[in-house]
């Protein structure tokens, strides 16, 4: 399935999407059940897809993030591309370089909720905080089942499926502080969507994901070439922690970020920056200064 949630008439809805049809079917939920967005069918618990109700045209509603408002920080995974981690450690904006470039185990980190915006939505940029803002083109697993201890044989189950994520950072920020949150989790810094589809859509061995920023293709790679898989992550992370449904995890970015080059090539306000991961579809923001 490809689920978005999205709005209409002023109310936040949930629906199938039909991308050949052009329509989105809402899901039989309340108005009070789909505020939470695809959480409402992540947290049905066995229960089944819920029927659909007559299909409106997407031009005819608002696209948001499949989850706008996650109940808790989305957590990521640096440097998990070869690449990337090479490219990284060399930008000097890497406090774990000293280790290697090549990560032993996984780097996780997060980003808060409310950096969370939808497909078509400015990401601000703030001069008076940050003059380095750069992007992360990312696969996102979207966990269906929680679980804490999940060995990396059963991990899979625990996936409900993907969506998109830019993990946008400010890189200068990054390298002031030991830890990334404050460089990763400004406002909007977080676009996600445009919708999640469900674990069969997506094949992870062959999908390709790539990053363009005003055309110019900056990112090219494909999902396989993790350095720590799904799986990993997954068993990782749980263990000591318990996670939910709809926990969020950002996989990790390839090589072709704006530090990787030089001069580094930093976002600035008017800059498109476009994301496609195949079998889930397109991301793309416009960058803004933000109105003083």
């Amino acid at each position: 399935m490809r689920v978005a949630t999205f709005s209409i008439a002023g109310e936040r809805r949930v629906g199938l999407v039909d991308l050949d049809a052009q329509t989105i079917a809402p899901f039989d939920f309340s108005v009070d059940q789909a505020r939470s967005g695809i959480l409402a069918l992540i947290e049905r618990n066995g229960a089944g897809v819920p029927r659909t109700l007559s299909p409106i045209p997407l031009a005819q509603v608002e696209i948001e993030a499949p989850i706008p408002q996650p109940r808790r920080n989305i957590f990521c995974v640096g440097k998990n591309y070869h690449e990337h981690a090479h490219e990284f450690a060399r930008s000097g904006f890497d406090s774990s370089a000293g280790a290697g470039a090549i990560p032993k185990h996984p780097i996780i980190f997060s980003k808060v909720p409310e950096s969370v915006v939808a497909n078509h939505a400015s990401v601000l940029i703030d001069p008076s905080v940050s003059t380095a803002i750069d992007y992360e083109a990312e696969l996102a697993v979207i966990i269906g089942k929680g679980g804490r201890g999940i060995s990396r044989e059963n991990a899979l189950d625990h996936v409900w499926g993907y969506t998109i994520v830019n993990d946008v950072t400010a890189r200068d920020l990054q390298g002031k502080y030991s830890q990334w949150l404050i460089g990763k989790s400004q406002d909007t810094f977080c676009p996600m969507g445009p919708w999640a589809v469900t674990r069969d859509e997506l094949d992870l061995a062959t999908a390709g994901i790539r990053c363009f920023v005003n055309e110019d293709l900056r990112q090219d790679s494909r999902i396989s070439l993790l350095i720590f898989d799904i799986p990993t992550i997954i068993a990782t992370l749980s263990q000591g922690i318990t996670l939910k449904p709809g926990d969020i995890i950002a996989t990790g970015t390839p090589v072709g970020v704006g530090i990787g080059f030089d001069p580094p090539k930093y976002l600035k306000a008017g800059d498109v920056v476009r994301i496609e991961i195949d079998g889930i579809g397109t991301l793309e923001n416009r960058f803004a200064e933000r109105a003083r």
